[in-house]
Formats: C-alpha cells, structure tokens, sequence
C-alpha cells in the first residue's frame, strides 16, 4: 500500500479551512461567573455560617439561627 503526504499547497489549504472553520462556529468562550455580592463575600471571608451556633445573653443555652 503506498503512503501519500499532502503538498504544501494541500496542507496550507487544510489548515486554512480549519482556521476558518474555528473562526466562524468557535464560540466566545465561557460566560463570566456572576459576581458574588459583597455583604456575601465579606461572610466567607470571615467564616460567618447562617447555622452558626449562638449563646443566649441570659442563660447560656444554645440555638441556631
């Protein structure tokens, strides 16, 4: 079985295409992650949790928020 390689103008014409090809149908990437609000960003920066453990003033018994 013989092996034929492209010619240079076959390749050029190949890689032409492709270039092309990613041009018109290559998307514009990912969409940016939303932004995280910064009353949001500052509780995870802090380590403040919506079920955090709090003390009573009083009686020191716990619940959760």
């Amino acid at each position: 079985m013989a092996v034929k390689t492209a010619s240079g103008d076959e390749a050029a014409a190949v890689a032409a295409a492709i270039a092309r090809f990613e041009a018109e149908l290559g998307g514009g990437g990912a969409e940016p992650a939303p932004a995280t609000p910064a009353w949001q960003r500052a509780a995870l920066i802090e380590g403040v949790s919506a079920k955090e453990d709090v003390l009573e003033a009083e009686g020191g018994s716990k619940w959760l928020s």
